[in-house]
């Protein structure tokens, strides 16, 4: 497959005064790493820099506030606000231009949604906004209750000031070289609070009837026009269905896409949702790829200008089919860019087995950034907000280095250090490499992650790094290393109490073992099959294992009841999968998503623990008030897990520069592991050394005191 094989995908297309070499468009990302003032920097700059390098022909950045003082939409977002702010809109713009991409930014007012400032916030209406999943959630203290943020309604006059302030930033685009500007009018941000019918309540000329609602969008593109000229394209990002009984569905946003069409918008693009339905809104790895393509399907029925379809697109040949069969004229990517910034370049050369597919995990590029005000990451693409990893070279000495444990940590440190010269070996206990992410591969809606773990394992395939299967070195074996690096990851944790040695207990992982047939990295001689369990089943834990044995058993049909110390389960979870994951385990369905779901809810006991098991299933329970009570199951699982380190504390007794990786140094996520492989991927150079933290360093001063 080559760009002629995508003919479709690798057309140009004409929007407004400009033409696109491609159908591909980077659809608009808040990455919130602008500096405090809104200006923009160095970091802004290369990651939209990448992605025109990568071949993106349509780049729309995103979020810029058209005034800082009412709303930003992220802590730190870009600002069109103030003439002073053009020269670093100017660096952005030509930084994109100089790789061939045309350019656009999104203007956002985030009205009730805003991440700063927290008080005083506006709206279309008054209201008491409670959207614990958007960026502008209510900070809720450790010692407080949610309460609801207070909105206020806009007075007619802040209204048409702020409509002037939205035309001073389009202006500012204009005068910067942007070819184009967008409006965000999707998600419940500003323009969407006066779109939608669900919150906009006024009954003056800016609420009411759909002409009224949609009169602050059109003054605004109408006040771009007084203040560019006709010739400068305005485009608009809106909901297709908004997913809310009494919110805005795709007949009235086919009507929208008639009105803006007749009033001089030369784009459309079109997303989902509004925030107190973040699932469609942020399409987690529940929902399925294009999942979102029938409302710009339906809405380019209607239009002649080009429309933009998003959501969970990863695939070249979907994205070639729903163009050739006409069911958008542009696909938009926003998180798969993160995750590979050159997708366009990968696609065009027919290497598309080399595009690390996003997984939808929210994690870095939401829940640990935009959600808590810091910049944007990427669980799987450490370059995202770390410039090192763009242009490393190779090491000053190529080094002889081991890692035990074949899990994501492992496997990253691997392929760094291999890139940058060094001799891999990788030593897995079991005959297959991938770790913990295995686990997800047959859960209901979680088996995207096994896209990143096949991503891995090619790019191991194709380095030199040498895999040895079914191999636990001892610390003797490791004496010719320069350097190991332990990636044991995590084990599950047996408490010493009653009955834990019974037949009827056992652990998510013999719940969860991957039985994929048809998997290219199917191990020679099998895979022992997963355990089967009863109808009822009682998980004891709160982390990734409960979730995904609850939902891969649920989904079965099994009764569940999980049993959790904390106040609450999952709280943890990353919100929008909390909000499916919560919807599912009461047995309704997500928002836009269809398919089978759980027939029997999950019966959820907080704060307490399991006393003992019984030989007829009576497990005993303990509350936090020391109160007991019993529930008979079929089966116990086990689901809490805690580092596993042994073979580092062999490994550094028997003194060899050794640290700790992924979860062996500390339980986490996908994307702490990550972090930690490619960060001690990237250290590894000669005068190695283990610094009075455990932690292998490299490159330290001069000065001879520093290097005892």
């Amino acid at each position: 497959m080559s760009e002629q094989s995508y003919p479709h995908l690798f057309s140009p297309i004409r929007i407004g005064n400009f033409e696109v070499p491609n159908r591909v468009c980077h659809v608009p990302t808040d990455i919130s790493s602008a500096n405090a003032d809104g200006s923009v920097n160095q970091r802004v700059v290369t990651y939209h820099e990448e992605i025109a390098k990568g071949g993106c022909g349509f780049i729309i950045c995103g979020a810029s506030t058209p005034d800082r003082k009412t709303g930003k939409p992220t802590a730190t977002c870009i600002g069109v606000d103030e003439d002073p702010l053009i020269p670093g809109l100017a660096r952005l713009a030509e930084a994109m231009h100089r790789h061939g991409a045309k350019t656009s930014l999104q203007i956002q007012h985030p009205g009730r949604q805003a991440a700063w400032p927290r008080k005083d916030l506006i709206s279309a209406t008054d209201q008491v906004a409670d959207i614990p999943a958007s960026a502008g959630h209510e900070v809720v203290y450790a010692a407080a209750e949610a309460k609801g943020k207070g909105i206020r309604a806009m007075t007619v006059d802040e209204i048409y000031d702020l409509v002037d302030k939205f035309a001073e930033g389009a202006w500012r685009l204009q005068q910067a070289g942007f070819d184009s500007v967008e409006l965000h009018g999707a998600h419940g941000y500003l323009i969407a609070q006066f779109m939608s019918p669900y919150v906009n309540k006024r009954n003056d000329r800016f609420g009411g009837s759909f002409a009224s609602r949609m009169r602050f969008p059109l003054e605004i593109i109408h006040a771009i026009q007084y203040k560019c000229g006709q010739d400068f394209p305005i485009g608009i990002r809106y909901s297709g269905e908004e997913y809310i009984e009494g919110g805005r569905w795709l007949e009235e946003s086919a009507k929208a896409a008639e009105l803006f069409e007749e009033h001089g918008v030369a784009f459309l693009d079109i997303s989902a949702g509004i925030f107190e339905v973040p699932g469609p809104t942020m399409d987690p790895m529940y929902y399925q790829q294009g999942w979102n393509t029938y409302t710009a399907e339906e809405i380019k029925k209607h239009v002649k200008i080009p429309v933009i379809t998003s959501h969970t697109l990863r695939d070249p040949d979907y994205c070639e089919k729903i163009l050739a069969e006409g069911k958008t004229d542009m696909v938009g990517f926003s998180r798969q860019f993160i995750a590979d910034p050159y997708w366009a370049n990968k696609a065009a050369a027919g290497k598309k087995e080399e595009i690390r597919r996003c997984i939808s995990c929210l994690v870095g590029c939401w829940q640990e950034s935009l959600m808590i005000k810091r910049e944007i990451r990427c669980a799987i693409n450490p370059a995202v907000g770390d410039e090192r990893f763009i242009h490393f070279g190779p090491a000053e000495k190529s080094l002889k280095v081991a890692v035990v444990g074949g899990g994501p940590a492992g496997l990253e440190a691997a392929r760094i250090a291999s890139l940058r010269g060094h001799k891999v070996t990788v030593f897995e206990k079991t005959n297959e490499i991938g770790g913990a992410i295995l686990y997800c591969c047959t859960v209901h809606g979680k088996n995207k992650m096994k896209w990143y773990a096949d991503w891995l394992r090619r790019q191991i395939a194709n380095l030199d790094v040498e895999v040895k299967y079914e191999t636990v070195p001892k610390a003797a074996d490791l004496k010719s290393f320069d350097a190991v690096l332990v990636s044991t990851g995590s084990r599950v944790v047996r408490p010493e109490i009653h009955g834990i040695d019974s037949e009827r207990v056992c652990t998510f992982e013999d719940v969860l073992r991957c039985q994929m047939k048809n998997c290219e990295y199917w191990p020679k001689g099998g895979k022992p099959e997963p355990v089967k369990v009863g109808e009822t089943v009682l998980i004891w834990g709160d982390y990734y294992g409960a979730v995904d044995a609850a939902e891969k058993l649920g989904t079965a049909g099994k009764k569940i009841t999980i049993v959790t110390k904390n106040k609450e389960f999952g709280s943890w979870v990353e919100p929008c999968h909390k909000d499916i994951m919560d919807k599912r385990f009461r047995g309704e369905q997500g928002e836009g998503l269809s398919g089978k779901t759980f027939e029997h809810p999950v019966t959820i006991i907080s704060d307490s623990t399991v006393l003992s098991i019984g030989k007829d299933g009576e497990v005993v329970l303990m509350d936090g008030k020391f109160e007991t009570s019993t529930v008979k199951v079929d089966n116990v699982i086990l689901a809490d897990v805690e580092k596993n380190d042994d073979l580092y504390q062999e490994y550094r007794k028997a003194g060899l520069v050794v640290t700790r990786i992924g979860d062996a140094r500390q339980v986490r996520n996908l994307r702490g592991a990550v972090t930690d492989g490619a960060n001690l991927g990237l250290i590894l150079n000669e005068d190695l050394r283990v610094n009075a933290n455990g932690q292998i360093i490299a490159d330290l001063p001069t000065d001879p005191s520093c290097k005892v």
